[in-house]
């Protein structure tokens, strides 16, 4: 089994600091491929050393296919071999998740993001089914996105100890907000976790994930990566300082009742980075609301 403090490749398949990048549109609400190259190229010089595109911050459910596939190429030709790109692929339906896991691998992705079917909440054997069926299709190893709140469906601690005897399926996206699961897991696995939620980023760290995928990051890309170079460091009282520092601009752009997407591409607008509109059925946040990210944002980022 790998050791916690592994800093191989093979424990962090996917690179360490990784941001759930927004999906820029331009104003008239059409897919903005240049915004898309400068804000990648931003947030890796800024600290980002792995990108997840098509992701639940980069709005999936409203983007087409032939978007997605457009998405990775663009990242792609801006930030080069660089950093990996893990391109989400999930969708309720099994034989549509092949296709994109396919699609993505073509269009230059190095990783497919699969999230458990939303709706149907398949019972585990059928979800274990459908997960195997997408990592033999494809050619992509597999971050498997564990985020019931939004599909319903768990992957299940015993359910991802058996997935992780598949070669392909490497890693986890974890929003299971079940820190004992998780745990158990990196115990009896190698599967690489990734915390998925901003508020875990160095609680999951501790006890050897492999990094984070960050919506935060589109805004503080630096500040999330200085988290974790200060426990690589041995620092942990740094690290432990900043993320509690982070922790009211993860709480208003997570858990203030706004959906990442909406706070990230509110603050991003501010910056005067990339983002454009959200789509329906996103609302963009409203003044008093961005109003509040901009203070917040300036308290973390000021001194």
């Amino acid at each position: 089994m790998t050791n916690p403090g592994d800093t191989t490749s093979s424990s962090r398949p996917f690179g360490r600091t990784l941001c759930a990048m927004v999906t820029p549109f331009t104003d008239a609400g059409a897919l903005d491929l240049d915004g898309a190259r400068r804000l990648a190229a931003h947030l890796v010089a800024e600290g980002c050393d792995g990108l997840v595109l098509n992701g639940t911050t980069g709005e999936s459910p409203t983007t087409s296919d032939a978007e997605k596939a457009e998405l990775i190429a663009a990242v792609r030709e801006a930030v080069g071999e660089r950093v990996p790109l893990v391109a989400g692929v999930g969708t309720a339906d099994t034989l549509h998740t092949v296709e994109l896991a396919r699609a993505a691998q073509k269009a230059g992705a190095d990783g497919a993001l699969v999230v458990s079917p939303y709706y149907s909440r398949p019972p585990q054997d059928a979800l274990e089914a459908h997960l195997l069926e997408v990592a033999d299709a494809g050619g992509l190893p597999v971050m498997l996105y564990d985020i019931p709140g939004r599909t319903g469906t768990r992957i299940e601690p015993e359910t991802l100890i058996r997935l992780a005897a598949h070669p392909r399926i490497v890693a986890v996206k974890d929003c299971s907000y079940d820190f004992l699961g998780a745990q158990k897991v990196l115990a009896r696995t190698d599967l690489a976790y990734y915390a998925g939620c901003d508020e875990h980023i160095l609680a999951l760290y501790a006890v050897g994930a492999a990094g984070c995928v960050s919506t935060v990051a589109n805004a503080v890309p630096a500040q999330v990566a200085a988290i974790l170079d200060a426990f690589d460091a041995g620092d942990t009282a740094r690290a432990r300082g900043l993320q509690l520092r982070a922790t009211r601009l993860i709480e208003a752009m997570t858990a203030a009742g706004l959906p990442g997407t909406v706070t990230s591409k509110a603050l991003l607008g501010a910056l005067g980075l990339p983002a454009g509109p959200v789509r329906a059925p996103l609302r963009p946040a409203g003044r008093e609301a961005a109003d509040g990210l901009r203070a917040v944002y300036r308290e973390l980022t000021s001194g």
